[in-house]
């Protein structure tokens, strides 16, 4: 664990939120990590993926910048196409988003919670060694603010608020699943 106060508490919440999530599928089968409880399509399974994807989608834009968030759309697609589900072809990255809110043959709760705590873990290694000063702009896209940057601080900040927003969207799916509370 860092020395530095305020990279510790920020671990610390953000390892809080994390086990409010997983606290959600203790005990469960794969086969209800995937359902949908509820009106949404969201699954347990796939809240978990998708944070976990998100956790580690944002440390890489801490250590590698835009880059590591290539938002890039196929030749003649807008993003107007895109937001209108009207694009003739839509781009890896955004199949793969989605796919991270479903369970997929072949993941169990086993693996999907393995990958999480490798995604904690390597969040751990590099809040340890970068400067929460550290800003880079953010990739072009219609959700990102033109030409806003974000520090590495506000970057750990967003993490743990995505990851407690979710931990509840979790608590309630559990609720109606079978009527557990996870806190």
């Amino acid at each position: 664990m860092p020395e530095n106060t305020e990279k510790t508490d920020l671990l610390a919440e953000l390892a809080a939120a994390r086990a409010a999530l997983t606290a959600t599928v203790q005990g469960l089968t794969d086969e209800e990590l995937g359902a949908n409880p509820t009106v949404s399509a969201l699954c347990l399974g796939g809240l978990i993926k998708h944070v976990a994807s998100i956790e580690e989608s944002w440390l890489r834009f801490v250590v590698e910048g835009p880059s590591a968030m290539r938002l890039d759309l196929p030749d003649g697609v807008t993003w107007a196409d895109f937001a209108a589900g009207t694009a003739r072809e839509y781009p890896q990255w955004a199949i793969d988003h989605q796919n991270e809110f479903r369970m997929l043959p072949g993941d169990s709760l086993a693996g999907i919670l393995r990958r999480y705590e490798e995604v904690a873990a390597r969040t751990e290694e590099v809040v340890a060694t970068v400067d929460l000063d550290t800003t880079h702009p953010l990739p072009d896209a219609p959700w990102n603010e033109p030409g806003g940057v974000r520090s590495a601080r506000r970057v750990l900040v967003h993490v743990i608020a995505e990851t407690a927003q979710h931990a509840g969207h979790a608590d309630i799916l559990r609720e109606t699943l079978d009527g557990r509370k996870s806190s």
